[in-house]
């Protein structure tokens, strides 16, 4: 039997249960959330809104089925009710002991305007990210809190060659514990099935879709357009629809966690930079069921491996930003000198770079983004790495910009 994946952000769940009369575990389906939550809260009760019988109660009796619940509970799925956060809140307000309810869900509710300010005040919402390179290695994942420290440096990367199949495996794998856990051929039947019953069953959950199947065909379109510029008229052409309906289509697809865009990084007084934001796919082996790309494309495809290359890296620093520090934000920089850099990172006004290359080898040149970049943050930058698939290390020009083999991301 396999041993189960230990999940850092554990710790961070356990530490809002301590102080938070409501827990709000988020995350895409399939992720984990309802294991890691009953397995840290065993004592608690267990209720799901996938059941039919449960759900109608709640949605007819929000008040009563409140009342009935036990004094603490995991209520698992819980954006197919969003009428029960309201009377959650009232009830917290009469009561606000710590841990009293754990909720999960598959959509966004941030995103969902009707249940924006429904437990201010009262919630600590966590995000779950499908399982990262690191956790899958059942390592602790510290390559973004060595970034932010400014402890990597080339000294500490061992040089043992990587096999480039190796890497791309980890890229069209992704982190659905139940794509994992399957053979490859497997795997991309269980993410076909898993986007149908998104597309399905749980768009109903977050928003009134008429075309339920034009949205099946955007996902499928941006993943062949995973880390590029979002052109949403281009889009709307290829599609037949228009902007302001892909625009919506794009909304729903961020609430159900299918798709992530990543907003242009700027300071006001950069003129020259690219106002459009970047698309990417947020689990990089449903992408490459998508687009039909298997790890022995890495040769072949290059063009194409690099941009799923990119969205696996932006995902998994995004996922260990969960437990290194939350209060980070994401973006990406390009400038009208097609100067770009993937991902860039701030807290406040401190920022970092992370530039990805799927080729075996890189030089300083690649490092022109970094460079550039530092040059529009001035003292506030603080550093950068470019991750390439090669196996050596080395500094980028100056004391701050280093070049590293992708497999730190998990071996760190």
């Amino acid at each position: 039997m396999t041993t189960p994946f230990a999940r850092p952000l554990t710790a961070s769940l356990k530490a809002a249960l301590r102080d938070t009369p409501v827990v709000c575990l988020l995350g895409p389906r399939q992720s984990g959330k309802t294991t890691m939550a009953r397995a840290l809260e065993p004592r608690h009760a267990y209720v799901t809104f996938d059941d039919a019988a449960t759900l109608d109660f709640a949605r007819t009796d929000p008040t009563g089925f409140v009342a009935a619940l036990p004094p603490r509970v995991i209520l698992d799925e819980i954006q197919r009710v969003p009428e029960l956060l309201r009377t959650i809140k009232l009830a917290v307000d009469r009561d606000r002991s710590p841990g009293r309810f754990v909720l999960t869900g598959s959509a966004n509710l941030l995103l969902l305007p009707r249940l924006g300010d429904s437990l201010a005040g009262r919630v600590e919402v966590i995000p779950l990210q499908p399982l990262t390179a690191a956790e899958r290695s059942r390592a602790p994942g510290r390559f973004l809190a060595s970034l932010l420290a400014g402890r990597l440096k080339p000294s500490i990367v061992a040089t043992a060659p990587r096999a480039p199949l190796a890497l791309a495996q980890q890229v069209v794998t992704g982190g659905f514990p139940e794509a994992v856990a399957r053979t490859p051929t497997r795997a991309r039947s269980w993410h076909r099935e898993y986007l149908r019953t998104l597309i399905e069953r749980d768009i109903r959950d977050v928003a009134r879709v008429r075309d339920t199947g034009a949205v099946g065909r955007l996902v499928e379109l941006l993943a062949l357009r995973t880390a590029e510029l979002l052109r949403v008229a281009s889009v709307g052409t290829d599609l037949g629809l228009r902007r302001e309906t892909v625009e919506h289509y794009i909304e729903v697809c961020e609430r159900l966690y299918l798709v992530r865009r990543l907003q242009p990084w700027h300071r006001n007084h950069a003129k020259r930079l690219i106002k459009a934001p970047k698309v990417h796919i947020v689990d990089s082996g449903l992408a490459s069921t998508l687009t039909g790309i298997t790890a022995a494309d890495w040769s072949t495809q290059r063009s194409r491996f690099g941009h799923l290359v990119e969205s696996f890296v932006v995902q998994q620093l995004i996922a260990q930003a969960g437990w290194t520090d939350p209060d980070l934000r994401f973006w990406h920089y390009r400038d009208k000198d097609q100067v770009e850099v993937d991902l860039v990172i701030t807290r406040g006004r401190q920022t970092w770079a992370v530039e990805v290359k799927s080729s075996l080898t890189a030089t300083p040149v690649d490092g022109q983004g970094l460079r550039r970049l530092a040059q529009q943050c001035g003292p506030d930058y603080q550093g950068g790495v470019l991750l390439f698939a090669g196996d050596s290390a080395f500094t980028l020009g100056d004391k701050k910009n280093f070049a590293m083999p992708l497999s730190r991301l998990w071996e760190m």
